[in-house]
């Protein structure tokens, strides 16, 4: 548990480090990625060539004599809203970091992306049940308060719920929104809730994992606990049918996960605990804008 200092000197720091990501790689990457909800009228001018000759302004034109055009611009405020996975799964790590530390990162991130570009945000936690809702909204203070929230949250379900955590998004979320589900994703039978999220929002996942979801170290006799529900188990990693049936079970999760999002038409996100997930973020803006 950290102290109210530690809190808020990494506070300071998720922000240095958020800012400098936004304006350095994320500046019109972020704005781009994601449509406004529509076009507002702007003003009129008078007609340029290409102009297209559906918005000349035939009252304005006929008063002055010659055409004029409507501009209208794009409806920019979105709203984003964060759906992050804190159970105890989270709490796993084996590399640099743990899975929570790049969950948060990210988190951090797409906050301040989103109120530097004066959009909204919030932020749905959730383990096996719904743990706190943070109602979007703008600003710098409100993004800073996400971050403490991020970092001092601690989980009260046991497991992961993603279908929960998606109905509540669905039933709280009026307006189209983003959604990022910033989760490990240990979890199976939320395709309904998925696809029901999908078709009225811009929904992509986030899947976090470590090296050691993957692959079981040969290390002879272990002692492990299901971070979840507290249950140990004596483990034979040296045992290569053991370690197979282990690496084999992570990549079913994942391929249910890839093709679950794929069905939902929304994108999945893979990022690896040691990996930098600056480049797997950047990627997909980029991607987006194409």
């Amino acid at each position: 548990m950290l102290t109210t200092a530690e809190i808020l000197k990494k506070v300071r720091q998720l922000e240095i480090k958020s800012k400098k990501l936004t304006s350095d790689l994320f500046t019109g990457e972020y704005h781009s990625a994601f449509k406004g909800k529509g076009m507002s009228f702007k003003e009129v001018r008078e007609y340029a060539a290409g102009d297209d000759i559906r918005f000349i302004d035939w009252n304005v034109s006929a008063r002055f004599g010659h055409p004029y055009s409507k501009l209208f611009e794009e409806e920019r405020e979105l709203t984003v809203m964060l759906l992050v996975d804190i159970s105890n799964s989270s709490l796993f790590g084996t590399v640099q970091a743990r899975k929570k530390d790049i969950i948060t990162e990210i988190a951090a991130v797409l906050s301040f992306s989103a109120v530097n570009n004066g959009d909204k945000v919030g932020v749905i936690f959730y383990s096996s049940v719904i743990e706190a809702y943070v109602p979007p909204k703008k600003g710098r203070q409100h993004a800073l308060y996400i971050v403490r929230e991020l970092l001092s949250k601690e989980t009260k379900g046991e497991g992961t719920a993603v279908s929960k955590a998606l109905r509540y998004f669905t039933n709280s979320t009026k307006q189209k929104s983003i959604a990022f589900i910033l989760s490990d994703f240990l979890d199976a039978d939320y395709e309904d809730a998925l696809r029901i999220a999908g078709k009225k929002h811009d929904v992509t996942g986030i899947k976090l994992y470590d090296k050691m979801d993957m692959q079981l170290p040969d290390a002879g006799l272990l002692h492990v606990q299901d971070a979840e529900n507290k249950k140990t188990k004596w483990v034979d990693s040296s045992n290569g049918f053991v370690r197979h049936s282990y690496e084999k079970e992570f990549f079913r999760v994942s391929e249910y996960a890839t093709e679950i999002f794929k069905k939902s038409g929304c994108d999945l996100l893979h990022v690896r605990t040691d990996e930098d997930y600056v480049k797997v973020l950047q990627r997909f803006f980029i991607s987006r804008n194409r």
